[in-house]
């Protein structure tokens, strides 16, 4: 910014000279806009994203692709390249895996846009992505990725709990999800409420897998697959004993989840659930180089 600033500053000294000695104006413009320079990296998109899955993963900032709404600003480059390697190993090759490339290529939505701070929201929670129209998820918080690396929690928590759950929002604009499921506990979703006392608190009593998932069936249902496939066994057991009575309203969630991805998809989720366990194990012990951008021909 600086430097743009003084380049700025001291061309209209020149020109200001100009003017007090010859009362003229130079032809061109002093002005100039900077072209997109294509990088290393976005040569490793093209071959990683673009050509196996006509997937777009924008990483510098346009304004045009955030929302108005919130304050957002640009995701880091070095972040961006990490962000585009866990996209890549522990979303489109997981689903490559449990349903074939030709799944992933027909339904993962075509844009990923990063940017580097969380969507705040006025009532003190903070948006970690969206999903708009089948076509385009918004991953936000990009730039603190590192705090998250070593963490298959906090890299769910954060990020890919946040994929998996817009994903299947876009799965399900395609294909409506099973009718019975907004009945299992029909009369305590409580919409906007859902991150206030007392709602907030003993959700897994209730039959929710998250407070996020009182807000109405359709979060409900997103909330179901996206924590179960990212979380494991382990924690889900630790869940459903914290539940009680509320486990078997859950299981029976889960139950609709998993028939719905499989009739309808073709997908069965517990291997899609192993296929990521796998992964992000491999992300924790670092088995994959989330920096390397070099391309093998």
């Amino acid at each position: 910014m600086k430097k743009y600033i003084f380049t700025i500053l001291a061309a209209a000294s020149v020109m200001m000279l100009a003017s007090c000695q010859e009362d003229t104006l130079a032809e061109q413009s002093v002005i100039t806009i900077d072209k997109v320079v294509t990088t290393e990296f976005d040569e490793w998109l093209e071959e990683n994203f673009v050509n196996p899955y006509n997937i777009q993963f924008k990483y510098r900032y346009e304004e045009i692709e955030a929302d108005y709404n919130y304050y957002t600003i640009p995701a880091y480059y070095d972040m961006a390249v990490k962000m585009a390697h866990l996209v890549k190993h522990l979303c489109l090759e997981a689903y490559d895996e449990a349903g074939g490339i030709g799944f992933t290529r027909r339904y993962f939505p075509k844009l990923i846009f990063l940017i580097g701070e969380w969507e705040y929201k006025n009532n003190g929670t903070y948006i970690l992505g969206t999903a708009e129209g089948g076509r385009k998820i918004t991953l936000a918080g990009a730039n603190y990725l590192d705090s998250s690396i070593g963490s298959a929690r906090l890299l769910n928590q954060r990020y890919f709990k946040t994929v998996h759950h817009e994903f299947t929002h876009i799965l399900n604009q395609t294909m409506s999800l099973p009718t019975d499921y907004q009945f299992i506990t029909g009369n305590d979703y409580v919409g906007g409420e859902w991150s206030n006392a007392p709602y907030n608190a003993g959700y897994l009593k209730r039959g929710f897998i998250s407070s996020y998932a009182q807000e109405s069936y359709t979060e409900d249902f997103a909330e179901m697959l996206a924590m179960y496939v990212c979380y494991d066994n382990e924690q889900w057991d630790e869940w459903l004993t914290e539940a009680g009575d509320g486990a078997e309203l859950i299981l029976a969630k889960l139950s609709l989840v998993r028939s719905y991805m499989k009739e309808t998809f073709k997908i069965d989720i517990d291997q899609l659930k192993a296929a990521i366990q796998r992964r992000q194990n491999d992300i924790i012990t670092g088995k994959i180089d989330l920096e390397d951008i070099s391309i093998n021909k």
